[in-house]
């Protein structure tokens, strides 16, 4: 026995098509967007309260700055490592393909190098240390990273390995076989999972840049953990037979947040 994929169609609504200087448009508005705008919003919402309750030391422009530049990080850094990442072969036979928004890839290790690029500049603009607004943001990282894996199941894409566990799934695009709802487990890792271990977390420690490090730790194991059963990305398989690029990307950040966490380190100011 295995469960139906639900089917919903990625499209909320579409606004097309319709034609200009000879090209057809169908712009539309996809659940996959709009569960991320779902995770900005929330995210803008709560760093506005950090803000509020900050006394002072953060306001909601600078928190607005934070967001635009972390928004643009997000964007650019994961079309960028995804590229890069996972289909290089394609940038060099044709660098426009980093271009190609339409066909679809972005990476989260990306994404993550993209927002450490804006902390850095937002530290440097509103003269603060990096880990001042590494420890800001990270609390709220994960409910983009819950929102976006949301999206990912609504599109049938991203799915896990085969099993004939009672939840396995048949995906459109994933064969006649049950496969692991994999992105259903990043939802429940990456984001309820990470956001709470982060709460708890943050409530109870103030050494500067701690809260940070737990943040590449828990998303580190997380993924770590969900890739043995996520299907490997078919043009790169395995390495060395046993490991995904997933799981070797996301090594770094648990050895770096284990530093940042027990590193002997002043309380913050």
């Amino acid at each position: 026995m295995a469960l139906s994929f639900p089917n919903i169609d990625p499209v909320i609504v579409s606004f097309g098509p319709f034609n200009l200087f000879g090209q057809t448009f169908e712009p539309a508005l996809r659940w996959y967007g709009f569960t991320y705008l779902v995770g900005f919003v929330a995210a803008m919402w709560l760093l506005n309260r950090q803000a509020d309750r900050s006394k002072g030391v953060w306001s909601r422009e600078q928190v607005s700055d934070l967001l635009f530049y972390g928004f643009l990080g997000v964007i650019l850094g994961g079309r960028i490592g995804y590229v890069l990442f996972y289909h290089f072969d394609y940038f060099l036979a044709s660098p426009l393909y980093l271009f190609k928004i339409s066909e679809g890839g972005m990476s989260f290790h990306g994404g993550l190098m993209g927002v450490i690029a804006a902390m850095i500049y937002i530290a440097w603009k509103q003269k603060r240390t990096f880990f001042a607004v590494a420890d800001m943001v990270a609390p709220v990282v994960p409910i983009g990273l819950g929102a976006g894996r949301i999206g990912n199941f609504i599109n049938g894409e991203l799915w896990g390995r085969t099993t004939d566990v009672p939840w396995g799934m048949v995906f459109p695009t994933g064969g006649p076989e049950p496969r692991h709802p994999s992105q259903l487990y990043q939802f429940a890792l990456e984001g309820v999972a990470l956001f709470l271990l982060l709460y708890w977390f943050s409530k109870r420690t103030d050494k500067v840049g701690a809260v940070s490090g737990m943040f590449l730790v828990g998303y580190g194991i997380f993924r770590i953990m969900v890739e043995t059963v996520r299907q490997p990305d078919a043009q790169l398989g395995l390495y060395w037979g046993l490991m995904t690029m997933g799981q070797i990307l996301s090594i770094p950040m648990v050895l770096i947040g284990l530093y940042l966490i027990f590193r002997k380190q002043g309380k913050q100011q």
